[in-house]
């Protein structure tokens, strides 16, 4: 036993690290770091112990070693998803300039959330003394099974629906067609949800610059104006390729007041607006970058024998020499052959998993019956205690990758992000939150799979205690009823039945997860049409993303109507009303990009007929708008030799998807 602990607690520790690493954002605070690390330890520390506790409890050894790990694991878990994370979350997501009123924030915000569980609380504890019922598992059993109620009810669709599309979605990538045509559609969405990103940061620093001309520098709340300005200057400095260009005020922007809730408030909604941007260009990179990868590896794969089963690529610089050449073939037989075929592999080997899991969790009813292959491995290695943790761990860890995989799917819909390198601390919170309350009841389901020899029963269902006994109206066997809904509704899932329910019903086109391209209609030529326009940038030595300006900034700053020949007249008096604003901010900023840095003759429009442009921030002379206009015309017209659709219907479509996705 302790040589699987020796193993698999560094492994832990390592993915953890490694996990935090890879999507923590760059400025997040050294307590949210270790509060979110030790969250996750605690919450794997369980899937750990519980292969443990099996091997244990079949041999007949009283571990106390075990017993104290597992209270230490799910005490640890419970204080922290109930109590500690949640006020950290409040506290991090206050824009207050102070500890105590960011954490005064904080316990307002969570005030409605804990005086609803003190309620339920108190109410099962008067359910209790009214059934007068004798728990053979304790008032803390009692307690500990209906907190892992929730868990257990809804983890089953969380697991169903991961059970099914792990291995569907592995198998559906390795069509290189489907997942160029879904990447196309990606990266022509991400680019308007930038777009939009981008504009909310331009106004916000906007509004700040407005704000902070408007307070003198012996204003008492003028130091909290200057935190304000020090944070738009290190992002500017930061990241200098960011161009704040567009911005405008809406009716209420200078609604801020000279007091430290509006203070507050402004600082708030700029750590959001920027937060936003970096989670949206992130994503715009990465899926530019997998399908640029993807183009590269069909093009060699198709032109193997013309190149001599050498991989030629543009996004590196050429091998030498003969260890290169040995190089290019390896990666040519990796990357267009043998990756592909791993993968489907891998998807045959995980749909056999998720089979063998429906197979037992279907069997669970009938008394007397027991088909679960675990169940019947486990047995069978029953004097092999290495062999035994290992079959118990490996399905419960794939369980436990189903229910994670559904509910960061739900959660980026809806509650938090979850990009590398730009992750929020406020998401991670949620996200560690959310990992350690299902962690227990994915571990709990497990067991209910495993019949061990002589009705053992392991430390962790001792003290986990029993639903059924627990809460009498569930009736006798709700352990052995629950798994039964998820196999009915994992199987719902796999044959496409709700994903067609929510095509019908077309208003719920939100709730549908985003990695089907079944019913997308063609490559979208717009997400072709950026995707070569960053490839023409990288031949030319820039790096992914750093000539990147969002699609219709140029459009709102010069107020161009398409369809018309003249400046719409509406968006030409926003721009001499707000003129002043943009070259304000200009002026302070540009300093710190550098003296050589342009920041107007920068801005390019990834829509631009040419590889390289200009805007100026003034009203458009016939000349420029001619050549702007003579530019649209052939970019229409090559997209319509293409397509159909023009660049308006394009655009149309594009921003007509994106307002149904956000109904």
């Amino acid at each position: 036993m302790w040589v699987f602990y020796l193993i698999s607690l560094p492994v832990t520790l390592g993915m953890v690290v490694l996990t935090l690493n890879y999507f923590a954002g760059p400025d997040l605070p050294r307590y949210v770091l270790f509060t979110v690390g030790y969250t996750w330890f605690c919450s794997l520390s369980i899937i750990i112990l519980v292969p443990a506790d099996i091997s244990s409890t079949i041999i007949g050894q009283d571990n106390g070693g075990i017993s104290f790990f597992w209270s230490w694991s799910y005490w640890s878990t419970f204080l922290l998803t109930w109590l500690v994370v949640p006020l950290i979350q409040g506290y991090e997501d206050a824009g207050d300039f102070s500890v105590g009123e960011r954490l005064k924030t904080s316990i307002h915000v969570n005030l409605v959330f804990y005086l609803i569980l003190g309620l339920i609380g108190l109410a099962g504890l008067l359910l209790l003394i009214m059934m007068q019922k004798d728990w053979s598992g304790g008032v803390v059993g009692l307690a500990m099974a209906c907190s892992n109620t929730f868990g257990l009810v809804t983890g089953v669709f969380l697991l169903g629906f991961g059970l099914s599309e792990i291995p569907k979605s592995i198998w559906r990538n390795t069509d290189w067609t489907t997942r160029q045509k879904l990447l196309s559609h990606k990266i022509a969405k991400m680019a308007v949800k930038l777009d939009k990103a981008h504009q909310e940061l331009s106004n916000v620093i906007v509004v700040a610059e407005e704000t902070s001309k408007q307070m003198s520098n012996r204003d008492p709340f003028r130091p909290y104006m200057n935190i304000i300005d020090d944070m738009i200057n290190q992002m500017l400095h930061e990241d200098p390729s960011f161009k704040p260009q567009g911005g405008r005020l809406g009716e209420n922007d200078m609604n801020y007041d000279a007091d430290e809730k509006s203070m507050a408030t402004l600082r708030r909604r700029l750590r959001g607006a920027r937060e936003e941007y970096y989670r949206y260009k992130s994503e715009y990179l990465t899926h530019v970058m997998e399908a640029l990868k993807l183009e590269e590896t069909i093009k060699n794969y198709e032109q193997r024998n013309e190149n001599g089963w050498k991989f030629v690529s543009s996004l590196r610089p050429e091998r030498d020499g003969t260890l290169g050449s040995y190089l290019d073939t390896m990666e040519v037989i990796w990357r267009c052959i043998v990756w592909r075929q791993l993968n489907r592999l891998f998807a045959i080997v995980l749909g056999c998993m998720s089979a063998a899991i429906l197979l037992a969790e279907a069997t669970l009813l009938p008394s007397g019956v027991d088909l679960s292959v675990f169940s019947i491995l486990i047995n069978s290695l029953a004097t092999q205690e290495m062999l035994v943790q290992v079959a118990a761990f490996v399905p419960l860890f794939y369980m436990c990758i189903c229910s994670y995989y559904s509910l960061f799917k739900v959660g980026m819909l809806t509650f938090y992000s979850f990009t590398p390198r730009h992750t929020s601390s406020v998401s991670l919170l949620m996200i560690c939150s959310m990992v350690a309350r299902y962690a227990p009841p994915v571990s709990f389901n497990f067991l209910n799979l495993i019949s061990l020899d002589g009705g053992k029963k392991t430390i962790f269902e001792k003290r986990m205690g029993n639903i059924d006994n627990a809460v009498p109206f569930f009736g006798e066997g709700f352990n052995k009823i629950y798994p039964i809904i998820m196999v009915v509704y994992t199987l719902l899932v796999a044959t496409g039945f709700f994903h067609r329910i929510i095509k019908v019903s077309g208003g719920w086109k939100r709730i549908v997860f985003q990695n089907e391209a079944d019913d997308l209609d063609g490559v979208d030529p717009t997400g072709l049409l950026i995707l070569k326009k960053e490839r023409a940038w990288l031949e030319q030595g820039h790096s992914l993303g750093e000539e990147v300006v969002p699609l219709s900034t140029k459009f709102n700053d010069s107020g161009i109507d398409i369809e018309s020949r003249n400046p719409t007249s509406s968006r030409r008096d926003n721009g001499r009303r707000y003129s002043r604003s943009s070259e304000a901010i200009s002026s302070k900023y540009a300093a710190i990009r550098g003296s050589n840095t342009n920041i107007a003759a920068a801005k390019v429009s990834l829509l631009d007929s040419d590889d390289s442009s200009t805007a100026t921030d003034g009203p458009l002379s016939s000349s420029t708008w001619l050549s702007l206009k003579s530019g649209l015309h052939n970019l229409k017209a090559s997209i319509l030799s293409k397509n159909n659709d023009s660049l308006d219907e394009i655009f149309h479509k594009l921003r007509d998807e994106d307002e149904l996705d956000e109904l």
